[in-house]
């Protein structure tokens, strides 16, 4: 339930950047969220709504899922994550620690484990908006 600790520092850092901006109350919180996180949004939202202090009362969360893209450091090629070809201890594995990733999946060209995560991993407070 990593969920709850990502909506309590995602509320954290706004909170923060509300009180730099001089923000009275925040109308929205907006972030990028990577594939490989595989978080459950609906809990997302609910432990941020759950979790808002006074000035977030009618914030809204607005999230943008970034796709996972790959490219392997021995041809070149460039892939895109396709979960639903993982079975579920897999997709867990990865869903807890993104790094796992290189231990399960493999170029689809020339076999290689060895890949960059180009898109797709972690969790970006794009933006938030308020009132002053």
């Amino acid at each position: 339930m990593h969920e709850w600790a990502l909506a309590e520092a995602v509320i954290a850092a706004a909170s923060q950047i509300a009180e730099e901006e001089g923000l009275r109350e925040v109308t929205e919180v907006k972030l990028k969220v990577g594939e490989l996180q595989n978080l459950e949004l609906d809990l997302l939202d609910f432990a941020f709504s759950q979790l808002k202090p006074a000035k977030f009362r009618n914030a809204k969360l607005s999230v943008e899922m970034e796709k996972a893209e790959f490219k392997c450091r021995i041809c070149g090629n460039t892939w895109l994550f396709k979960r639903n070809e993982l079975d579920s201890s897999t997709s867990e594995a990865i869903h807890f620690l993104p790094e796992t990733a290189h231990a399960y999946i493999k170029c689809p060209k020339c076999g290689s484990p060895d890949f960059e995560i180009l898109h797709g991993r972690g969790v970006l407070l794009e933006s938030i908006r308020g009132v002053k």
